[in-house]
């Protein structure tokens, strides 16, 4: 009896501290919107976008982290390292029969990373270019324009000169890399993903550097040009939103960050595992079956359960794993990188919540900036903008990493996502809107990863004769029986 009474008190300790760690918090953001708000209401319109809401940074640790101090939690994570282990057993259980001896093959994970050196090298000029070239220009526009008696011409001919760096060097050249050395999926998606990265990085620098150069200038007071360190450091740190300060953790927890890369390679093992156990034997010879309707709709099913396995493992070694461990090297302290999406019930809930980090940069650079351009009227399509323009994003990506076009995301995300996003809205709450969220990611994730191996084999079963126009954008999957 007083080990129950122990272990009840404990569990009943972390649920009080979670709901008091959640309670400040909240108290915190709501105090400093509504401190945002005031200020809002008493300034002028002419200041812009400035004096629009801005992200508040705060000391908090990741929910995940929160909830794996709970022991039923702790107990989710370990049945998922238990099917991890169960596919690593099937698999050397299959080559034991096959050849006589456990033979791990991990030439598909090779192939996917591989021409890792064009990787690397390319890396590092997207990374010092980022550095040095947008700091240098903002910094000399800023030390000039406060004394320049031709404003508009100067910023006119460092803003064209800067465009057109930004175009050649973070625009054209990673695709240019991706497409002349024809890196494998993996890598192709590294380059990709970097570069995305670094664009909405320079760009939040810039957005939120110019305005206060403009302010200071208007107040006749001397600009304040950001720190080449403050900006490194931004870089590195996990938001793409950007600040001269943020809060910062006491120390760094090197067992935590060896744990949280370890739990990246896990995740990214497991994915391999999930492709080679349960998609490649199903999807491997599909093209050269005859097309039928009940092959196409058996297969979505099928991969309706490796589907939500990627989907829970990527946001799990992405948005958490990697994320806070880079958070925990650099002892950047607001760790709220994602909400509690999974409690969702709307999908604009699920959008919020899902991936904090990139849903901020949207919010706070495009949908807010393109309100306050049109005073504040057609919310609708602002907001609709915004997703044709994730949506796109998003579809370039997968472009670029697979190597061949076909727009699944694009039209899952642009039209039925928004269909959803303003049908199933925040006013939908019980639990049966949650039963038919995770139903339609389980289906959704079963047509992407059903149409996309479709693809990918359609490709290499039925390659082009002749490269055209239609050829390069029509599926291959339509018409490929091999």
């Amino acid at each position: 009896m007083e080990g129950i009474k122990g272990e009840l008190l404990d569990q009943m300790n972390n649920h009080l501290r979670i709901l008091l760690d959640k309670a400040v918090n909240i108290a915190v953001e709501s105090y400093a919107q509504e401190h945002k708000t005031k200020t809002l209401g008493t300034a002028k319109r002419s200041n812009g976008p400035v004096n629009e809401k801005k992200k508040v940074f705060l000391h908090r640790a990741s929910l995940l982290d929160e909830l794996m101090e709970v022991g039923h939690f702790q107990t989710i994570y370990h049945m998922f390292i238990a099917v991890l282990c169960v596919f690593v057993i099937s698999t050397a259980a299959v080559d034991i029969i096959d050849h006589g001896s456990m033979v791990l093959d991990f030439d598909l994970l090779f192939y996917t990373f591989g021409q890792f050196g064009t990787v690397v090298w390319s890396w590092l000029f997207l990374f010092l270019y980022t550095l040095l070239v947008p700091y240098k220009v903002s910094t000399f526009w800023a030390s000039l324009y406060p004394k320049s008696k031709h404003k508009i011409l100067l910023s006119l001919c460092v803003g064209t000169f800067l465009l057109v760096c930004q175009t050649f060097a973070l625009y054209i050249f990673p695709v240019y890399v991706v497409n002349h050395y024809r890196l494998p999926p993996a890598s192709s998606s590294i380059v990709i993903l970097e570069q995305v990265r670094f664009i909405m990085k320079s760009y939040s620098f810039l957005r939120e550097t110019v305005p206060a150069v403009l302010k200071d200038e208007s107040k006749e007071k001397n600009p304040q040009i950001p720190k080449l360190s403050s900006y490194l450091y931004f870089l590195f740190c996990p938001t793409l939103i950007y600040r001269e300060n943020y809060p910062r953790t006491p120390y760094i927890r090197w067992k935590y960050v060896a744990k949280s890369f370890t739990q990246f390679l896990g995740c990214v093992f497991f994915v391999y595992f999930i492709l080679v156990t349960l998609c490649i034997p199903v999807f491997k010879n599909m093209s050269k079956e005859p097309f039928s309707k009940k092959t196409l709709v058996l297969s979505i099913f099928h991969a309706t359960l490796p589907g939500t396995f990627v989907l829970l493992i990527v946001f799990y070694a992405f948005l958490h794993c990697w994320l806070n461990a880079f958070a925990e090297m650099l002892r950047f302290a607001d760790r709220m990188f994602y909400k509690d999406w999974w409690n969702s019930t709307s999908f604009s809930n699920y959008y919020r919540t899902w991936n904090v980090v990139v849903h901020d940069w949207l919010y706070y650079y495009i949908y807010q900036d393109l309100l306050w351009l049109l005073r504040k009227r057609f919310r609708g399509g602002v907001m609709l903008g915004v997703f044709f323009m994730s949506a796109f994003v998003h579809e370039y990506i997968m472009t670029l990493s697979l190597g061949f076009f076909y727009p699944v995301m694009f039209c899952l995300f642009a039209f039925f996502g928004v269909v959803f996003h303003f049908t199933l809205n925040d006013k939908r709450t019980g639990p049966g809107w949650n039963v038919m969220i995770w139903t339609f990611l389980f289906v959704g994730q079963g047509i992407q990863l059903c149409l996309y191996c479709q693809e990918w084999y359609a490709q290499i079963h039925c390659p082009l004769t002749e490269k055209t126009f239609w050829g390069l954008i029509t599926p291959r999957s339509w018409s490929c029986r091999s």
